[in-house]
């Protein structure tokens, strides 16, 4: 199948503060990361907090300029694209962001918030009523929920009218950004389930940013795994959840809760050294070698390639002792 966004070696450096005589070293956020996703399919990116998931997320639609590497969507290289020939491709490539209320504009009605991307694509304002309504009952709100704003909303119910607002104009790909990571977790369920029927309806394509494991093993066909600004493994969900082939993926799930307390009480726990390093002086070699408990001499001098672990999988690690 077609790749629908390809990313090759995408990077972003942020620049450093400004000092007395010069500027100090920048901040290397993304570094090298590479992957595609598929039509109608979900693509996972997890990590720890500052890993640069979000950084990556803003670059594919361009809310972000890579200073490095390159994005193409259905073919079309639009990592220098100007804005006026990117236009066309905005309502084939849109976000949903980590905090709703943050990203609706208080002034404006439901009906306004929705209808923005339709009155920029110059639909009629009969087509644009119509769709308005059918959009608000496809995320699972009433009609008389239009007038009001967002302020008089719950936490769910405004990230239902972000949903709303990036399928107004019927992408292809949507990028969703820690949606659910600021609400409770009964409402986390209902808006991934919401996420899912929209994709088996529409079949639009996910990139879902999140650092739960859990809710990201629910709802992605495929997982990266982001450690420091580089993917570190990617690959199938069941092959990455089942047997983690990079040890800080192993490290990651040995911490999600299991169900079965008996199951929780018997499993090992893989507790990593340290901190993270920080992006603007990473580690020579492989960047986890500092807190991995495998870690050899090979490992504090040469940074491993992203490559198949092994026959049989299409499943990619960044090691140089991966477990197969």
């Amino acid at each position: 199948m077609t790749a629908l966004l390809e990313v090759e070696d995408l990077g972003m450096t942020f620049p450093g503060p400004r000092g007395a005589l010069r500027r100090q070293a920048g901040v290397r956020a993304v570094d090298g990361v590479s992957f595609e996703v598929r039509p109608g399919e979900t693509l996972g990116l997890v990590g720890e907090s500052g890993c640069g998931k979000s950084t990556t997320g803003r670059m594919l639609v361009r809310l972000l300029d890579p200073t490095a590497g390159r994005v193409s969507f259905q073919g079309r290289d639009i990592t220098r694209t100007g804005q006026r020939e990117l236009r066309p491709l905005r309502s084939k490539l849109q976000m949903i962001f980590q905090d709703p209320f943050a990203s609706l504009n208080p002034r404006q009605t439901v009906q306004q918030i929705i209808a923005a991307p339709l009155r920029a694509q110059g639909g009629s304002a009969q087509t644009i009523h119509r769709e308005v309504r059918e959009l608000i009952s496809l995320v699972g709100l009433a009609p008389e929920h239009l007038e009001r704003y967002p302020h008089q909303f719950s936490g769910g119910q405004a990230q239902r009218i972000g949903i709303a607002r990036a399928l107004a104009t019927r992408p292809e790909l949507v990028v969703a950004d820690e949606p659910v990571s600021a609400l409770d977790v009964s409402i986390q369920a209902q808006i991934v389930g919401l996420l899912e029927r929209l994709q088996r309806e529409l079949g639009v394509a996910y990139v879902f940013i999140a650092h739960d494991l859990a809710v990201v093993r629910h709802i992605s066909h495929r997982v990266a795994v982001m450690y420091l600004g580089r993917i570190v493994e990617i690959g199938d969900r069941q092959e990455v959840y089942g047997s983690p082939a990079h040890p800080y993926t192993r490290a990651l799930l040995s911490a999600v809760p299991l169900p079965d307390p008996a199951a929780e009480r018997a499993r090992e726990r893989i507790v990593l050294l340290g901190d993270p390093p920080s992006p603007s002086s990473p580690p020579s070699g492989c960047t986890f070698h500092p807190r991995c408990p495998k870690a050899q001499e090979l490992c504090r001098t040469e940074p491993p390639l992203l490559q198949i672990t092994g026959p049989g999988t299409t499943r990619q690690a960044a090691c140089h002792f991966p477990e197969v």
